[in-house]
């Protein structure tokens, strides 16, 4: 028999030595385990059959859909059982295993460009394909800054309501799990690039995959918007947050590093904002260094075809960026290298960003916070429609800081910009969240409409923490959690069960 060596430890590779032999890894799994994501029948929108957002495992009876991160065939019957189908799928890059999912649902498809399809379940396919029409748009736009896509197909699932996650870059399948604010889909087809393309060759150099994506992203935005200003107004505004987050959270603690030290820790107990906000602001820092954004980006297109098909650590990117800068060896000394990589708390240089496009934003919210009761007409509708999404969460943001305000205006401002009705979830939980704090009960149902239907964790458990700090409100969230704690997914369960201390 072969010796074989097993080295196994969080944060980095896992490591098998053998001599000419194949290794066979037998394993079992349970209905806990945290990369099977399942969701009972009455969880869907269809309420017909159950879901599967999994990273393996494909069997399959013919009225369940399969969707892959790879190129899908049209699936044949069965050979031997006409009760299913056989769904053969093909990667032709290689991706590391995080990247690598399944999915198995009710599912129907809608073409959304030449390249693209958005799938999801069929009552939310309508609304699923107006909300993505322009992924095409913002595909050609990353194009023109880092190259080829050279993916093939790019498919957009869109999730239940009820997943409680955000979204994933799954290569030629992009998962979704809201509609609202679709320019953060730049974000997941820039990690086309960053990330699915170059990969971090482990957790600790996260801030490769993500502070990259998140610079090359709000380019993108930028350049859909047609905004210069729009791009720093983003890092301005997550600035605020990584400063929060730091401080106040992780108390410039070993997580605050850009570059942490994971041996014998569970990636996911150091899973935050700063590798994507520190990434970024390197990026940034760096390219004022540099010659500007003319000069950076060629080097971000040459990064991609360097190390593409690699996984790299941040050792190996700083060699490529002073080899491709060889002229500027002094500029690149000055910079603090062992604080950005190794440095707690906030980056050993901030950038004052460009806010301008805030502005109308801070007028906006001056405005209701210092006006009458009796002096509310000089608002109009027009105050939220001409502005861009990001400004409106903005706007909306800022009066959530403020203190509350009047039920006057928060009915004068309903009846304006109908936020009551709106389909956009960031700009509804913002509203509510001022509904709530006005305390205008007539928002209470609102308020318990919008956590039942869906299951952002960020949105669903910051609502019923205001709800249960509203005294009178409180009764009414506990209860509502305990009618509909089965429908929820098990993670957002246990942690709301503890956010309204049920035990």
């Amino acid at each position: 028999m072969a010796k074989v060596t097993v080295a196994v430890y969080y944060g980095g590779l896992t490591e098998v030595t053998t001599v000419s032999h194949k290794i066979r890894v037998h394993y079992e799994t349970s209905p806990q385990c945290p990369a099977l994501q399942w969701l009972r029948p009455e969880q869907t929108l269809g309420k017909r059959h159950p879901y599967l957002f999994s990273q393996s495992q494909i069997t399959a009876p013919k009225d369940i859909t399969i969707l892959m991160s790879a190129i899908r065939s049209e699936p044949e019957p069965h050979p031997s059982n006409g009760g299913k189908l056989v769904y053969q799928f093909e990667q032709k890059f290689p991706v590391c295993t995080y990247l690598i999912a399944i999915v198995g649902g009710d599912l129907v498809s809608s073409i959304i460009g030449p390249r693209s399809k958005v799938w999801t379940e069929r009552e939310m396919i309508e609304e699923a394909a107006y909300e993505f029409s322009e992924t095409e748009k913002t595909l050609q736009m990353a194009e023109s800054l880092m190259g080829p896509y050279i993916w093939g197909q790019y498919d957009v699932l869109v999730l239940p309501p009820i997943f409680p996650f955000g979204g994933m870059e799954n290569p030629c399948l992009t998962y979704a799990g809201d509609r609202s604010l679709v320019d953060i889909l730049a974000h997941e087809i820039c990690h086309s690039w960053t990330g699915n393309l170059v990969t971090n060759k482990n957790w600790e150099h996260f801030w490769l995959n993500e502070g990259h994506t998140e610079f090359i992203e709000r380019k993108v935005t930028g350049r859909l918007h047609n905004s210069k200003t729009l791009p720093q107004f983003m890092a301005a505004g997550k600035a605020v947050e990584l400063k929060e987050i730091i401080e106040e959270v992780l108390k410039n603690g070993p997580y605050t590093r850009m570059i942490p030290d994971l041996k014998g820790v569970d990636p996911n107990d150091a899973f935050c904002i700063v590798p994507y906000e520190k990434g970024f602001t390197l990026l940034f820092y760096l390219e004022t260094l540099l010659g500007g954004p003319e000069v950076f980006e060629k080097f971000l297109r040459a990064y991609v075809e360097n190390f593409k098909q690699q996984s790299i650590d941040s050792n190996q990117w700083k060699d490529f960026l002073y080899s491709y800068f060889h002229d500027k060896t002094e500029v690149l000394d000055s910079v603090e290298w062992e604080k950005w990589f190794y440095g707690q708390g906030m980056p050993p240089v901030m950038p004052k960003y460009d806010n301008s496009f805030a502005v109308p934003c801070k007028q906006l919210c001056q405005r209701w916070s210092t006006s009458a009761d009796n002096d509310l007409d000089q608002f109009d509708p027009s105050d939220l429609t001409s502005m861009a999404p990001l400004q409106v969460v903005e706007c909306l943001g800022l009066l959530v800081e403020d203190p509350p305000l009047s039920l006057i205006k928060i009915q004068k401002m309903n009846e304006l910009y109908k936020l009551n009705v709106t389909k956009n979830s960031e700009f509804k939980f913002r509203w509510l969240r001022l509904c709530i704090k006005a305390q205008w009960k007539e928002s209470i149902p609102r308020v318990l409409d919008f956590i039942n239907e869906q299951g952002r964790m960020r949105l669903v458990r910051t609502l019923y923490r205001d709800l249960y700090g509203w005294e009178d409100a409180r009764p009414t969230a506990i209860d509502n959690f305990k009618k509909h704690r089965g429908e929820m997914h098990h993670i957002l369960e246990t942690m709301l069960s503890s956010d309204l201390k049920l035990g």
